[in-house]
């Protein structure tokens, strides 16, 4: 048998509030014995307690602290255009497993790590990420809306993996990587510990959510 039919693996997009109430909705119905989050340590307490880098404090920390920095900044303005500030859906998912008073575990690849694959990236790559990144700023032409994330994700995973086949790999498959084998072993710590069909729920942004099922489908007890 796989692991898949242990883990339910909720996609979201980190600035749509339909993920947010998805999130909420999903575990208190499902009751799992475990919430998993893609977050890693430093990004959860960062969001725990609500501190912000500051653009003198990303300089002081060199290339990685800037990226870290632009990279939130998008974020953040991609929130304002749909409402809702980046990371809802995991303090959405953190307070359900709280609420259920069930472990919360954080899966993802520590972000040092990933800013150090990011920082190594081709330079043709890291030059049109900032200039797409430069115009998520730019204001909407009269009559023109905001495309649907959640309906047009696919094009926009295939187009992300042709334009940037490096980050594509390092940002989506090996964290993807990273995040099945955690949840793996979430599910074995919970077998030791006398629950014989556990049910975990990883909370993950929508791109990660076929790669972490197929691996998770691949790989059997």
């Amino acid at each position: 048998m796989s692991y898949l039919r242990y883990v339910k693996v909720i996609g979201t997009m980190h600035v749509s509030p339909k993920s947010r109430d998805d999130v909420i909705s999903t575990i208190l119905n499902e009751r799992p014995h475990a919430v998993a989050v893609e977050l890693d340590r430093a990004r959860f307490l960062a969001m725990e307690y609500g501190k912000e880098m500051s653009f003198e404090e990303a300089l002081r920390l060199g290339r990685r602290g800037v990226i870290n920095y632009a990279l939130a900044k998008v974020e953040e303005k991609l929130g304002e255009e749909f409402g809702m500030k980046p990371g809802e859906e995991m303090k959405a998912a953190i307070s359900a497993a709280q609420a259920l008073g069930v472990p919360l575990y954080l899966i993802d690849e520590d972000i040092n790590l990933i800013l150090l694959k990011i920082a190594a990236a081709p330079v043709r790559e890291k030059l049109l990420m900032a200039l797409e990144a430069l115009a998520v700023f730019l204001p909407l032409k009269p009559g023109e809306e905001m495309p649907d994330p959640m309906s047009e994700y696919r094009t926009m995973m295939l187009q992300f993996k042709r334009r940037y086949p490096y980050l594509y790999h390092v940002l989506v498959e090996e964290r993807n990587e990273v995040m099945a084998r955690n949840l793996i072993q979430i599910v074995r710590g919970l077998k030791q510990r006398g629950i014989k069909r556990p049910k975990v729920i990883a909370v993950v942004g929508l791109g990660h959510k076929p790669g972490i099922e197929r691996i998770l489908d691949r790989i059997r007890e």
